[in-house]
C-alpha cells in the first residue's frame, strides 16, 4: 500500500482510515487520528471523521454492494483499492454528489495508490452501480445484513435476546450519537453551565436521569466548549454518568475503579465526592493509563494511578480493602455501536466466550478485595444478556455472601439482575448495570 503524503483530500483520508480497519485491524480510533494529522485543519478534518464513520456504519451494506459489483473478490493485499471502492459506493449510495465526479476521483485515487490495473476495474464497478442501482438497493434490502448494516451474527443474537426490541435497537446503532457533556460539580452547577452554553450559542437541554449531564443541540470541537480545557465540563454519554450516581461514594471511602481507562468514570467519582480517602485508578496498559492521568490533570483532580491486571491483583494490591468497587469490565461494546462503528466489523461471535470469561475471573479476582458490606458496581457497555444479567446470576451462584441490590429509577429496563438500557432509549447508550453488596 503506497500512501502519498500529499493525499489530504477528504476523500483520500477517508480510504486511508478504512483500509486501515479492514487491512490491519485498526479501531477506528486508533486509524482515525493518526490520518487526521495529514488533513488540513477545519473543513477537511470534519469531513474525513463524518466520512469515515459513516462508510464503517453502514459497512455491511456498502460490502454486500462491492461483493455483487466484483465478478471475484479483491486480494487482502489490495485492501487499499477495496477501501477506495466502498467509499465511493457510500457516496454514491448515500451523498448527494456529482457521480461523474466520484467515479473520476476514484479512478484516479487507485492510480496514485500505486494499482494503475484497479484503474479500469474502478470505473466499471462504479459505472455498473449507477446504471442499476435500482436494482441493486432492492436486492440489498432483502439481505439481512446488507438491509440491517450489520453483520448476521449480531442480528440473530439480538433478536433472540431483544425479541420485542431488536429492530429498533438495530436501527438506533445506525444514528449518530448526540453529543453529551458532564459538568464538573466541583465547578459548576448544571444550570449555571448551561448558561454559559446558551451565552455561546450552544443550545444544550439536561440528559435524562443524570445529576450534571447536558445534550448538545448540535457536536462541536471540545475547544468550543466553555472552559473545557480548565476542566469545567467534560464529555461523556449520560448512560456512563450513572456509574458514579449508582456507586454514590461516601466521604472518607476507599475506592477501586478497575479498567479505568480512559477515565471519564474515575473523574466523576471524584468529582461528585471530593472526600474520598483514596481513589485507586487501575489499567493493563500503560498508555491507557497515560490516558487517565491526562483527563485526570485536566480536571485538577488526582488518583493513585496503578498499572495492572483487574484478575491478577497480587501484582499490584497492596493488601487494604476498598470500600466500593467500579468494574467497568472489558466487553463486546455492543452497547455502543452508534459512537464505534468499527466494531460491527472488528468484533466476532467467537469473541464473546472468550470475554464472558475474562469477565468472570475478573469478577472472582476482585471480590476478595471489597470489605464486608462494601459495595460493587458491575458496569458494561454490552446489550448481550451473556455478558450481563447470566454473568452475574453465574456469579452469584458460586458466592453465596453476594447480595443483589435493587437499582431503582425510570431508566432502562429492569432484568432479573441489574438494569439494561439499551441504545437509543432516551437517546442514551446501551449500558448494563448490577450492584452488589458482600454481606
Amino acid at each position: 500500500m503506497r500512501w502519498n503524503q500529499a493525499m489530504v483530500q477528504p476523500r483520500h483520508a477517508t480510504t486511508r482510515v478504512i483500509a486501515q480497519v479492514l487491512g490491519q485491524g485498526r479501531s477506528l480510533s486508533d486509524a482515525l487520528p493518526e490520518v487526521l494529522k495529514d488533513c488540513a485543519p477545519g473543513a477537511e478534518q470534519a469531513l474525513t471523521q463524518a466520512m469515515s464513520y459513516e462508510v464503517l456504519r453502514w459497512l455491511p451494506r456498502l460490502r454486500w454492494l462491492l461483493a455483487r459489483l466484483l465478478d471475484k473478490p479483491l486480494r487482502t493485499k489490495d485492501a487499499d483499492v477495496s477501501a477506495a471502492l466502498l467509499v465511493a459506493l457510500y457516496e454514491l449510495a448515500f451523498e448527494r454528489v456529482a457521480q461523474h465526479a466520484t467515479v473520476n476521483e476514484t479512478v484516479k485515487l487507485v492510480r496514485e495508490l500505486g494499482k494503475p490495473w484497479a484503474a479500469g476495474l474502478s470505473n466499471a464497478v462504479l459505472r455498473r452501480y449507477v446504471r442499476e442501482r435500482p436494482t441493486l438497493d432492492a436486492e440489498a434490502s432483502a439481505d439481512a445484513e446488507a438491509h440491517y448494516a450489520h453483520p448476521a451474527w449480531l442480528i440473530d443474537a439480538l433478536r433472540s435476546a431483544w425479541p420485542q426490541d431488536w429492530e429498533r435497537t438495530l436501527s438506533a446503532n445506525n444514528r449518530q450519537a448526540p453529543m453529551t457533556l458532564r459538568v464538573n460539580a466541583r465547578r459548576h452547577s448544571r444550570d449555571e453551565y448551561l448558561r454559559k452554553l446558551a451565552a455561546s450559542d450552544l443550545p444544550a437541554k439536561p440528559a435524562p436521569h443524570t445529576t450534571h449531564g447536558l445534550i448538545l443541540e448540535r457536536p462541536v470541537a471540545v475547544n468550543l466548549l466553555p472552559g473545557f480545557a480548565d476542566g469545567e465540563v467534560s464529555v461523556q454519554d449520560g448512560a456512563a454518568q450513572l456509574a458514579a450516581q449508582i456507586l454514590d461514594p461516601r466521604p472518607g471511602e476507599r475506592i477501586l475503579d478497575a479498567c479505568a481507562a480512559p477515565g471519564g468514570k474515575s473523574a466523576h467519582l471524584l468529582e461528585r465526592q471530593p472526600a474520598l480517602a483514596q481513589l485507586v485508578a487501575l489499567d493493563i496498559a500503560a498508555e491507557r493509563l497515560r490516558r487517565v492521568e491526562e483527563n485526570l490533570h485536566r480536571l485538577h483532580l488526582s488518583a493513585d494511578l496503578r498499572q495492572g491486571d483487574a484478575a491478577e491483583p497480587q501484582q499490584w494490591w497492596d493488601g487494604q480493602p476498598f470500600d466500593r468497587v467500579l468494574m467497568d469490565v472489558p466487553c463486546s461494546a455492543t452497547g455502543v455501536i452508534r459512537r464505534h462503528p468499527d466494531i460491527k466489523t472488528l468484533r466476532r461471535a467467537q469473541d464473546i466466550p472468550a470475554l464472558g470469561r475474562q469477565q468472570g475471573n475478573i469478577l472472582n479476582a476482585l471480590w476478595p478485595l471489597v470489605k464486608p458490606g462494601g459495595m460493587v458496581l458491575y458496569v458494561t457497555c454490552s446489550i448481550l444478556p451473556d455478558e450481563n444479567e447470566a454473568q452475574i446470576k453465574r456469579f452469584l451462584a458460586r458466592c453465596p455472601e453476594a447480595q443483589l441490590m435493587e437499582l431503582s429509577g425510570a431508566w432502562g429496563r429492569a432484568r432479573d439482575a441489574g438494569r439494561q438500557i439499551l441504545p437509543g432509549d432516551e437517546d442514551l447508550d446501551g449500558f448494563y448495570y448490577c450492584l452488589l453488596q458482600k454481606t
